[in-house]
């Protein structure tokens, strides 16, 4: 598998790397289990995004005026109540909130005995997920305080890129400031892994207009 390597300075800039990243250099195939089962996509088979100011505001992206965009800082200030959530809606199978919500207070209670350790992992799903239709898509917040800044490493096993990104990614990173800021540290980077950051085939004309490139 192919290593491509995203090194960006804010979110937006994160976002807008993918996207042509994804276009032009994108695995093409159709999806034969999971969401939009038959449709293309057009995949990163395995990407590294390193964001060194995710902290620049606005968190959502500029996308040129008659593109909808793919969301808004109110949009990602919800998703960030959603993470630390743990109540379950009656038509949820799973929420991110009920994995992450009991772990949060324990990683910033435990830095703050100190930071030196590598053990401060949060995990979302469990061994029963894999018999999930859906199962999550966000698997994996690790954190790191060096150099008194609070990193996270994230792991995502699949990521839509026009669905997912600019909002999973505002969220998160408003719960790294919430976290730092508990702790007594600065903020830091975001690290970001997936080996599936796609983008379905409906959203390919709205990236090009996005990139200002012309519609196929």
């Amino acid at each position: 598998m192919k290593l491509t390597v995203i090194d960006a300075l804010s979110l937006s800039d994160a976002w807008f790397q993918c996207l042509k990243a994804a276009l032009f250099e994108g695995r093409e195939y159709i999806i034969q289990q999971g969401s939009f089962e038959g449709i293309h996509r057009k995949e990163i088979e395995l990407v590294a995004v390193n964001i060194s100011n995710p902290g620049i505001r606005p968190l959502s992206p500029d996308v040129p005026g008659g593109v909808p965009m793919p969301t808004t800082d109110e949009n990602i200030a919800d998703y960030m109540s959603y993470l630390m959530t743990p109540a379950r809606q009656e038509n949820e199978e799973y929420t991110y909130g009920e994995f992450l919500a009991p772990q949060i207070e324990e990683v910033i209670h435990r830095y703050r005995q100190g930071y030196d350790t590598n053990q401060m992992t949060m995990c979302v799903g469990s061994k029963d997920s894999i018999y999930q239709k859906d199962p999550p898509c966000l698997r994996l917040v690790d954190t790191r305080v060096q150099d008194g800044r609070l990193h996270f490493i994230l792991y995502f096993r699949s990521w839509d890129l026009w669905g997912g990104f600019p909002t999973n990614l505002g969220g998160l990173q408003m719960l790294k400031e919430y976290m730092a800021g508990e702790i007594g540290v600065e903020d830091g980077e975001i690290h970001a892994f997936s080996k599936g950051l796609h983008l379905y085939e409906h959203a390919w004309d709205l990236a090009r207009m996005v990139l200002r490139l012309p519609l196929e």
